[in-house]
């Protein structure tokens, strides 16, 4: 009986949901910038990234002038007798103003930013992640309590059978999560520091052994999909070989996930193949 509620409530969200199987948070090829922002945390971050681009080139140009309008005007051979004074009160006011108008233009935005990235709004669940030399253990202690290892699959075992499977990225179990929904994030380790990043989300957040810390994240309705992230943290050999899969899928899905990984973990990712099967299904019968 509970298998049977499960598949009606994949195949009620498959029908009913927008969402798609398609990879939306991974690098690509010959990429430039930041990867597409998922949550409000990641658009903040692009906007205050495109605000000191356009400080930065600023200052780059006038700089670059001032040195190309010094090298011209003050060569050797047009100032062949060069000035004496070493002083001049408006300049030195200037070049100590204008910086610091400058930083504070930038601080407010900034301390803005990491506000709202340290207070953790209300959750509607959490995930304790912790790092290990060289996987990821999750579990969901508000669904049951369940835990899981995911580990990084190797070339030999990545196929787009059941979803969209990359190189180094996806994993043998993926996390999952509804979207709509604040998710609370505790991070730890259990060996040495590692550090739990996933770009889209504009999550990145150190597992230090013996100390629990904490960040969020929230991907809006409509946003949903397969995002990737790797531990940041050089944390031994197998460092670029712990990746970090999320699946972020409607929340009947969910809560069907949740029920299957209460009783198999390892097996409740049928549930997804079950859900994205359908997809494909009903895409193909729209486009014919």
């Amino acid at each position: 009986m509970r298998l049977k509620l499960i598949a009606g409530a994949v195949l009620a969200a498959a029908m009913t949901g927008a969402a798609s199987a398609t990879i939306v948070g991974a690098p690509v090829d010959g990429g430039l910038g930041l990867q597409e922002a998922a949550t409000p945390v990641m658009e903040n971050i692009v906007s205050f990234h495109n605000l000191l681009l356009w400080i930065i080139s600023a200052i780059c140009l006038l700089v670059l002038g001032l040195i190309l309008w010094i090298v011209v005007r003050y060569r050797a051979k047009a100032n062949p007798v060069p000035k004496k004074f070493s002083h001049n009160t408006l300049i030195e006011i200037i070049w100590t103003a204008v910086p610091v108008l400058i930083l504070i233009v930038i601080a407010v935005p900034s301390f803005r930013l990491l506000y709202f990235q340290d207070v953790i709004p209300e959750a509607d669940f959490t995930i304790k992640v912790t790092g290990n030399q060289w996987n990821w253990t999750y579990e969901y202690p508000d669904h049951g309590g369940f835990e899981f290892v995911s580990n990084m699959l190797e070339d030999g075992e990545i196929t787009s059978e059941n979803w969209d499977q990359l190189r180094l990225l996806s994993t043998d179990v993926p996390i999952v999560v509804p979207s709509g929904a604040t998710v609370r994030v505790q991070v730890t380790a259990s060996d040495v520091i590692h550090s739990w990043a996933v770009p889209a989300f504009g999550v990145k957040m150190d597992g230090i052994p013996g100390r629990l810390n904490e960040t969020w994240f929230l991907v809006p309705e409509g946003r949903e999909g397969i995002y990737f992230g790797q531990c940041s943290e050089i944390c031994g050999i197998r460092h670029a070989f712990m990746p970090i899969e999320v699946h972020v899928v409607p929340e009947e899905v969910f809560t069907a996930w949740t029920e299957a990984a209460n009783a198999d973990p390892y097996a409740a990712s049928s549930v997804l193949v079950s859900y994205y099967a359908s997809q494909r299904a009903t895409r193909v019968a729209a486009a014919q």
